[in-house]
């Protein structure tokens, strides 16, 4: 079955103008015009960015919607598509986002543009602890691409998270993903937008 629908979810004081969600904004656009492309500006709380990206694909055809992430946007998306049985591809995932984000309490500014700034609240961490510590209830079919360079995550603890999926494990590279352009036709072919 085709993907018809298409959610994009940025990671920790990321965007939609991420490098990579403009990357696969101009592909999605280019190749497949009449596929629905959604890459909101996620609230900074765990819980009402689920809550917003549940009601915002509420209506979405369930065998046609695929989500993908990067880091805290990968774990949301590994979640989504635990709790939704959806494929998800996942780039460089956050795996234990309450633990890693514990000391980023606090007022950060958004990396495309510096004017801007999130606030992470402590309740945030709690926030991640309650949606990390849910069973998921299905089988993910899931793509990670995951950079043994990663500098900020542990590719280890990813490989080990999601190793039931797919998974392109990346000699080198970084957590930024800088050469995602060279994964974009395996990402297209598990998103069946090839």
């Amino acid at each position: 079955m085709s993907t018809t629908h298409l959610l994009y979810l940025h990671g920790f004081r990321s965007s939609p103008q991420s490098a990579k969600a403009q990357i696969m904004a101009q592909r999605v656009q280019t190749l497949h015009p009449g596929v629905t492309w959604w890459c909101p500006q996620l609230p900074a709380s765990p819980a009402q960015a689920v809550a917003l990206l549940l009601q915002g694909t509420a209506a979405w055809p369930p065998g046609h919607m695929a989500v993908m992430g990067s880091s805290l946007g990968g774990f949301y998306a590994a979640w989504l598509s635990a709790h939704l049985s959806i494929p998800a591809v996942l780039i460089n995932p956050a795996v234990h986002p309450a633990r890693d984000l514990a000391r980023y309490i606090g007022e950060h500014p958004v990396w495309q543009d510096p004017a801007q700034s999130i606030f992470f609240e402590p309740a945030y961490v709690q926030e991640l602890v309650q949606l990390e510590s849910q069973p998921p209830p299905t089988m993910p079919s899931t793509l990670a691409l995951i950079a043994k360079g990663d500098e900020v995550l542990d590719w280890r603890e990813m490989l080990a998270r999601h190793q039931a999926g797919q998974v392109c494990l990346i000699e080198g590279s970084d957590h930024a993903l800088s050469d995602f352009e060279d994964h974009l036709l395996q990402i297209l072919e598990f998103l069946r937008l090839v």
